[in-house]
């Protein structure tokens, strides 16, 4: 019968010990940073907290007036870079979000004939450091770059894609 009550109140309070451990653990957004390079090397996201999928932006081009198809209507690497972290931030902007709360960031770059087919990464760190090392900007996202062999269109350098956090509201 000892068992019994001693098994009885071990069940009946286990959610209470999971629930208050969950509370605490699963609010908080850590982010571990790379020394000298402004990306971080984990984020971890506490089981509370939204997760937001943004599609890959590709860049806009830089007059309507300009023709489709050449770079020169996009602009270089480090200019398409800045136009697609521009619509990043308005898309995060409208759901209440900012660039801080971008957790995981995926980038897709093309070489062009102007970089001989090699990726423009420099360019690409150019535009991306004029969103990540700013005091505005105090967390870093996890990041991968890629090269890849073509976009939807021949004159893009740049596709970026994110994933963001929502915090859960305490």
């Amino acid at each position: 019968m000892e068992f019994i009550m001693r098994y009885k109140s071990l069940l009946l309070s286990l959610p209470l010990v999971l629930g208050v451990a969950t509370a605490n653990a699963a609010d908080d957004v850590k982010r571990v940073p790379v020394k000298g390079f402004p990306i971080a090397e984990s984020v971890e996201i506490g089981a509370n907290n939204s997760i937001i999928f943004l599609s890959g932006k590709v860049p806009s081009k830089i007059s309507k007036d300009a023709p489709e198809g050449v770079l020169e209507s996009y602009g270089n690497t480090e200019a398409q870079t800045i136009n697609v972290l521009k619509q990043i931030q308005a898309t995060l902007g409208e759901m209440g979000l900012t660039m801080n709360d971008v957790v995981k960031m995926q980038v897709f770059l093309v070489g062009g004939d102007e970089t001989k087919g090699t990726m423009d990464f420099a360019g690409f760190m150019a535009g991306y450091s004029k969103f990540y090392e700013s005091e505005k900007v105090t967390n870093l996202p996890a990041r991968s770059t890629f090269q890849v062999a073509k976009l939807a269109n021949p004159a893009w350098r740049v596709e970026i894609e994110v994933t963001a956090v929502r915090p859960a509201k305490k």
